[in-house]
């Protein structure tokens, strides 16, 4: 008998715990309807808004520019010879002076060993009448004349040299090779294009500007640009400006240089400038979202002791993201930036976020 006493205790208190559980759970399961509804129930139309302060915004203007080549030259020939051998790849970079295009000079070198034998006799016929002469063994006239022809030859080698390295046409600046358009065996002749080598380890950027904004872009003022196919955003170094406005579209030309070390950029991409004009410090700017177009210009929902207030507005500067606002808000309003195609004026609004 005393053995079962404990184990029905323990039964009992079991019991009792597995009341009070239900019971807890029960009450809870009867408050959630009542804070839903009560979230529900609050008053207002549920709203995001923004308070509007002051900042600095920067007045833009696009335009559009175009890529060139730091330096772009047209590879040809000065002489009218057979190609012997192209040691050069298509698209390939070379460093200054190397070898791109050997011409044959099989003649010229046969012609500068004829020269460079007479020079030897005309030497030596120099060198006899320079002695004879110091011992009044010959005339003054005839050693002039030896000299002369010493000379003439020395010059004729000169000259046959240079001829002989046109046959050698070398890079004139590191750079990148284009399409070459000549091959071993190709008789080619002066001004024709062999090929293109262009300079783009920095690119121009040149653009033209309306003459009314012609003293606001300044050498070494800093301008940003992008390209076709791509989001980045390259900077660019103003350099120079032409001297004068161009009379035919008003507009005075202007060139930046930007640094080009990967080759993303190609001579002949166009360019999108935003161009900075002048900054203003205390700008109200607010989001983009939150104007509201209307047959009589622009407005917006503010907030007025919880309640919406239509306000119209006029617009300045703006961006995808925000604009800015020159007439119609001040400093410190609170400006409605969602939901607002169930705002109608005087209606009770519910904040719910504050951006």
């Amino acid at each position: 008998m005393n053995r079962l006493l404990p184990t029905s205790l323990s039964v009992l208190l079991s019991f009792l715990f597995i009341l009070f559980l239900n019971a807890c759970t029960s009450r809870a399961n009867e408050g959630e309807p009542a804070t839903s509804a009560a979230i529900a129930a609050a008053p207002g139309i549920p709203a995001d808004v923004h308070v509007v302060a002051p900042g600095a915004v920067k007045q833009l203007i696009e335009i559009a520019g175009t890529l060139a080549a730091n330096q772009e030259v047209s590879i040809s020939s000065e002489l009218t010879k057979k190609v012997v051998s192209v040691p050069v790849k298509e698209g390939h970079r070379v460093a200054k002076g190397a070898l791109l295009f050997q011409l044959d000079d099989a003649d010229l070198q046969a012609q500068m060993e004829r020269l460079h034998q007479q020079e030897k006799l005309a030497a030596l016929n120099e060198a006899r009448l320079k002695d004879l002469i110091a011992h009044d063994a010959a005339s003054q006239q005839d050693y002039d004349q030896a000299a002369t022809n010493l000379a003439v030859l020395k010059a004729e080698i000169r000259q046959l040299e240079t001829t002989i390295d046109k046959t050698r046409i070398r890079a004139p600046f590191s750079g990148k090779i284009g399409i070459i358009r000549t091959y071993p065996g190709a008789l080619v002749s002066p001004n024709a294009p062999l090929t293109t080598i262009v300079d783009d380890a920095q690119v121009k950027v040149e653009f033209s500007v309306p003459e009314k904004y012609a003293n606001l872009v300044n050498p070494g003022t800093h301008q940003l640009f992008s390209v076709e196919g791509d989001s980045t955003q390259f900077n660019a170094t103003v350099i120079s400006k032409e001297s004068f406005v161009d009379h035919a579209t008003r507009t005075l030309l202007v060139r930046a240089i930007a640094v080009n070390p990967n080759g993303k950029l190609v001579t002949g991409q166009s360019a999108h400038l935003a161009i900075a004009l002048h900054t203003t410090n205390d700008a109200l700017q607010i989001p983009s979202q939150s104007l509201m177009p209307s047959s009589q210009g622009y407005a917006v929902f503010l907030l007025k002791n919880g309640k919406a207030q239509a306000t119209p507005v006029v617009v300045g500067q703006r961006d995808a993201e925000s604009v800015q606002i020159t007439k119609g808000i001040g400093a410190g309003d609170t400006v409605i930036v969602s939901n607002q195609l169930r705002l109608s004026p005087g209606a009770d609004v519910r904040v719910v976020n504050v951006k």
